[in-house]
């Protein structure tokens, strides 16, 4: 009697096969692994941030005084609008000052100022003191009363937001869309171009378990460079898990959803080219502006206006957004549904033209 043919078993047959040839293909390591780890190791060790004076006012605190006229007029100073998450900045670092002006009626002195420093942000507080301190002094030098404005200082005592925290997420997300869209790029055309595709279609093998099979071997090796990348950042650089075995857990997910979509940009690729040389120029017109624009290296929020829309729309921005904010915030992946929403329709969109422009032969 014929047994019936194993599509499961020849799932796994391609996925170790398709696995072996990923470990020995020396740009699948370096894009994957190799890359993030050094740009992980580079900003790590220096540890530097870049200083900016951003400040926020009290939702209750008074706008309609000389005192916020000046700051809103200082060209060394930006407020933050109110309607933006101002705590989450603030804890880390993002905002060097919250402020609270009260006026007092009848009494001297005419204003209470209240401001709020974070031990995390000491050079933004710095210079925003050095800067308020000459825009106060301006009002009592030309008044009889030395104490037209008093000044409360306060420091608040928050969890350290280091740059580890900020760039490890992008380097992984680097090393997921660098995975997704070269990776499969490059495996599906060698398949196609060497006759292999070909070959397997004389077999019972399914379409589907080619697919499969290649996609199972990429998601375990993305996988474990994820796993590393984590755990060098924790144990040597003092990234922040904040929920432990849960955080990486909710990033580990995000990876795995995050790396299918980038597949379809992959797939989308290998349907295109036509030989190995053409992969590389249409894999970068997808893969280079996210590197830049994303906040893979730097937080968008320091490019032009004009092009933030632009950096927001992209799929690894939301994928780094929801990163960040699993491990340093302990959020749960309810808590960036939107940021998974905007990926899986990316990865419908990826998907539809793949389908669309992919060939097997």
């Amino acid at each position: 009697m014929i047994k019936p043919y194993n599509h499961a078993q020849a799932t796994f047959a391609i996925a170790k096969a398709s696995f072996r040839s990923i470990l020995r293909s020396p740009s699948a390591v370096v894009f994957s692994l190799l890359f993030p780890m050094i740009f992980i190791l580079v900003f790590g060790f220096i540890g530097g941030r870049t200083p900016t004076i951003k400040i926020a006012f009290d939702k209750h605190s008074d706008t309609i005084n000389p005192i916020f006229k000046s700051l809103q007029n200082s060209k060394l100073v930006k407020i933050v609008s109110v309607d933006k998450d101002i705590q989450r900045a603030f804890n880390k670092g993002q905002i060097g000052a919250l402020i609270n002006i009260s006026p007092v009626s009848q009494h001297t002195p005419k204003y209470v100022v209240n401001v709020t420093y974070s031990n995390i942000a000491p050079t933004e507080a710095t210079l925003f003191r050095i800067i308020f301190n000459q825009i106060t002094a301006s009002y009592t030098s030309n008044t009889v009363s030395s104490s037209l404005v008093q000044v409360h200082e306060h420091t608040t005592i928050v969890r350290e937001y280091k740059s580890i925290d900020f760039i490890l997420p992008g380097q992984l997300g680097f090393a997921l869309l660098s995975s997704g869209v070269f990776g499969t790029a490059f495996a599906f055309l060698n398949l196609r171009v060497s006759l292999v595709i070909k070959r397997f279609f004389a077999t019972p093998v399914r379409k589907s378990s080619i697919i499969l099979g290649e996609g199972i071997s990429r998601i375990v090796f993305a996988l474990l460079g994820a796993i590393i990348i984590i755990a060098i950042g924790r144990f040597c650089l003092g990234y922040t898990l904040i929920n432990g075995w849960t955080t990486l857990g909710n990033m580990l997910v995000l990876s795995i959803i995050a790396l299918i979509v980038f597949m379809g940009f992959g797939f989308v690729v290998s349907g295109i080219a036509k030989n190995e040389h053409a992969v590389p120029p249409f894999a970068n017109i997808i893969t280079l502006p996210q590197f830049l624009l994303s906040g893979t290296f730097f937080s968008i929020d320091n490019f032009p206006s004009w092009l933030q829309p632009i950096s927001r729309a992209l799929p690894l921005t939301h994928l780094n957004d929801a990163l960040r904010q699993v491990a340093f915030e302990g959020v749960g992946l309810c808590d960036v549904w939107q940021s998974i929403l905007i990926l899986v329709i990316w990865g419908v969109f990826a998907y539809t033209i793949a389908i669309k422009v992919f060939k097997w032969e």
